[in-house]
């Protein structure tokens, strides 16, 4: 920082937010403590503090903290003061913001709340058209997702969004527009955000001037009134339909003329839409060959349902690039992405930051981008070092633990064994699961040596020079294969020893009732270092899991592209000409032309994912069990 006195610029300059001394939390908790002053005002006045210092929240702020009760305001702003935060570095406010963003969202589905899109959903739009320059206008931008997401990746790539890109947004509500101002802001992010209905309204005059279009717009509209937007300059390639009442019948394909029309000759979009809008048909299919014979139509993929907190159905993410090269103007890459998802809960699906980056490098393949499909795969070999590296901790303390208890169990079985007064066949039982813990104990000892030896030999040869060219990493991938199946099987080791250690300490535990055994056996000091041996299980079992878990990844993208070149992925991707577009009656459905997998791909089958999956699905249901029997008995209460 400059060695003058800081400047608010200089905030702003480094994507903060400046904030005035009477806006920053240990100035309000001590004016609370020190004087007694109203909770509710100051932090009130902090709100008209910033707005004054910052002209783009100007009137947007809330003011209304009358309505918390003191202590629940008290106690979360010493949340929001604490050292955690304090010492949290990055965008941890932003972050925090698109956090409660998504839960509100999750409570708004039920009142068809519609401005937030999910950050994976918006993120893949981003990777796909890659907003690292010029004009972003987002037509329906709702809570500003597109811009915060475009932001974080100009930030990886190295540059600087203030001097990048300029955002422009036009939102019909305008309560709407407050909550994206704000995000914006949060994230140290300007944007002109107009209220305005993009139907009729284009407020900046943006049509053919953006570098990049990004929008989630709402989905099969059907009250725009058809003679209002008569002879608009942005729908060039007509209205799909009217009706009797004259309005259009359905909005999605104004929606998609708008984008393409926003676009600079150079220009790429990428926006969500209906599933349904891409086979349509009557005028809306009339309107989707004009656009696929511009050539402009890059990449589309389908998404399958739950990925909406405000809708469940399937739906579909379109891709045009108005600078697409000869040799691809006449082609679409059609990516089937409807079996690749992660399970949040039971009706919440996304995708994984790896799956994300995976999706991405079909797409750099397809745009001949190999190196970048390189560094992706040395990428992953990387964290595949890192995270082996991490694994000779985990499993000391695992066996550390196991140690001590071993020692406390054979002490029990020792004085059992010795008592005339137990039980010969409790005893026998203990010194049975005894001997079975001590026998897997040494199998697991000959294992584990045997894995963190394959580890280390691989990192020996790869860690300091990661492979960067197909045919090396191929062979880095061959050669870590025996690790993972050898993590695979040490997975399992590691939780049948917890299974086998707690068993016997509970068996102590009974013994313990006599006194002669209880000398020697202190059952609660066991039980909770059987409790402590758990967590370290975990610990080492997440950490073998991550291992092998970016060798996965590395699997996956080789097993489907492994000549780094794109090529047909039956039920995931495929290169269509406009010929064959043409044939299936101008259908841009990526699963009508990648066809379906194979049923024996099941290699990869991630048996402990699916579980886990399960038992999300069990506690939501177990969840809503226990909300519903709630509401019953209230019910029944007032019926009695």
């Amino acid at each position: 920082m400059p060695k003058r006195k800081i400047q608010p610029a200089d905030y702003i300059a480094r994507r903060s937010l400046y904030l005035p001394a009477k806006a920053q939390y240990d100035f309000i908790m001590q004016q609370a403590a020190t004087r007694g002053a109203d909770l509710p005002k100051l932090v009130t006045d902090a709100m008209t503090a910033i707005e004054a210092e910052f002209e783009p929240l100007l009137g947007v702020l809330p003011k209304d903290y009358g309505i918390f009760e003191p202590k629940v305001l008290e106690d979360l702003m010493r949340l929001f003061n604490s050292a955690q935060i304090k010492q949290a570095t990055g965008d941890v406010f932003g972050r925090i913001y698109e956090y409660f963003l998504a839960k509100f969202s999750i409570q708004k589905a039920h009142d068809n709340g519609e401005f937030f899109t999910p950050s994976s959903i918006v993120q893949t739009i981003v990777n796909v058209i890659e907003p690292d320059h010029g004009t972003v206008f987002d037509p329906a931008c709702g809570s500003g997702g597109m811009f915060v997401q475009s932001s974080h990746f100009i930030e990886h790539e190295g540059g600087d969004t203030a001097k990048k890109v300029v955002f422009y947004g036009q939102e019909k509500n305008r309560e709407t527009i407050r909550i994206a101002k704000m995000n914006l802001a949060v994230h140290g992010l300007e944007g002109k955000i107009a209220e305005a209905i993009t139907y009729y309204h284009d407020e900046h005059h943006l049509a053919g001037k953006c570098d990049f279009v990004m929008a989630n717009p709402p989905f099969n509209v059907d009250l725009v009134d058809a003679e209002r937007i008569k002879g608009e300059p942005r729908l060039p390639f007509g209205l799909p339909g009217v009706n009797k009442q004259k309005k259009v019948g359905n909005a999605n394909y104004l929606w998609i003329s708008y984008f393409w029309s926003y676009l600079s000759a150079k220009g790429r979009a990428g926006f969500v839409m209906s599933s349904q809008a891409s086979s349509a048909g009557h005028g809306e299919k009339e309107v989707r060959r004009k656009i696929v014979e511009t050539g402009d139509v890059d990449v589309m993929i389908s998404i399958r349902s739950n990925f909406f907190y405000t809708r469940t159905v399937p739906c579909e993410l379109w891709h045009f690039d108005r600078a697409k090269p000869r040799e691809r103007r006449n082609k679409v890459l059609m990516l089937d992405a409807r079996n690749v998802y992660r399970k949040v809960t039971r009706k919440i699906y996304d995708f994984s930051p790896e799956q994300m980056h995976n999706l991405a490098a079909i797409v750099w393949l397809y745009r001949g981008q190999q190196k970048r499909f390189f560094g992706l795969v040395k990428n992953y070999f990387g964290r595949v070092c890192v995270e082996s590296a991490a694994v000779p901790g985990v499993l000391t303390s695992f066996e550390t633990l196991l140690a001590d208890l071993r020692g406390r169990f054979h002490a029990v079985a020792k004085a059992s064994a010795k008592h005339a007064g137990v039980d010969a066949g409790r005893k026998q039982t203990l010194a049975e699961a005894v001997a079975e813990l001590r026998e897997a104990v040494t199998l697991y000892e000959a294992d584990a040596k045997k894995l963190l030896g394959g580890l280390a030999a691989f990192s020996r040869k790869y860690a300091k020079a990661l492979p960067d060219k197909n045919d090396a990493q191929h062979k880095a991938r061959k050669a870590f294969d025996p690790n993972g199946e050898a993590i695979r099987g040490l997975v399992k080791q590691v939780d049948l020893l917890y299974k086998l250690a707690a068993r016997v300490a509970d068996l102590g535990a009974e013994l313990a009732t006599d006194d002669a055994i209880s000398a020697v056996y202190d059952r609660r000091a066991t039980g909770r270092q059987v409790k402590r041996l758990d967590e370290e299980r975990k610990a080492a079992v997440e950490q073998l899991k991550h291992a092998v878990y970016f060798h996965r990844q590395v699997t996956w993208l080789q097993d489907r592209f492994p000549k780094a070149k794109l090529e047909a992925v039956p039920g995931l991707v495929k290169l269509v000409d406009r010929k064959d577009i043409e044939a299936a009656d101008w259908s841009l459905t990526p699963g009508r032309y990648v066809g379906v997998a194979p049923q024996n791909e099941d290699e990869d089958f991630d048996f402990e994912q699916t579980l886990r999956d399960i038992h999300i699905e069990l506690t939501d249901l177990n969840k809503e069990a226990t909300e519903l029997a709630a509401k019953i008995g209230e019910n029944f209460e007032e019926i009695v």
